[in-house]
């Protein structure tokens, strides 16, 4: 008699030159994944690759995005086009499913102020967001 194996899980963790892989049972996944997430520095960089095999085909294994590339995501977008607040900024990424703490998200738009993506106008703790020049018709700052 031939024994089945279990199904099993991996994921692929990405962080800067580090990459993890964890393959574990489906129910593990997410004590294995909060695990590693805990020791790594910070969350906010971390790109998350799931499969459970060889995906459905036609169907690709789904990603899961950095709060930055989210927000680069919605800059691309043009909802950056008028000013938001870090409490505007962070409900609208809950309001698409994305529940990022404060710190990270506030740090993400720090990041992308510093490379001339967005502007920050205001004083500490009342800061506003925008994009610093209009996209072009294909979605890109000219």
């Amino acid at each position: 008699m031939s024994e089945e194996k279990p199904p099993s899980v991996t994921v692929r963790l990405k962080r800067g030159t580090w990459e993890v892989e964890i393959t574990c049972a489906p129910e593990k996944v997410q004590q294995a994944v909060e695990s590693v997430l805990a020791g790594m520095v910070s969350r906010e960089q971390v790109s998350i690759e799931a499969s459970m095999g060889a995906p459905p085909p036609g169907e690709e294994a789904k990603r899961f995005d950095t709060c930055r590339g989210l927000l680069e995501r919605m800059w691309k977008e043009g909802w950056f086009s008028s000013e938001k607040t870090l409490g505007e900024v962070h409900e609208e990424l809950a309001r698409r499913g994305y529940h990022y703490d404060r710190t990270a998200v506030s740090h993400a738009l720090v990041d992308l102020v510093r490379e001339g993506t967005l502007f920050r106008d205001g004083t500490m703790r009342n800061y506003r967001y925008v994009q610093k020049r209009p996209l072009d018709a294909q979605g890109a700052a000219p």
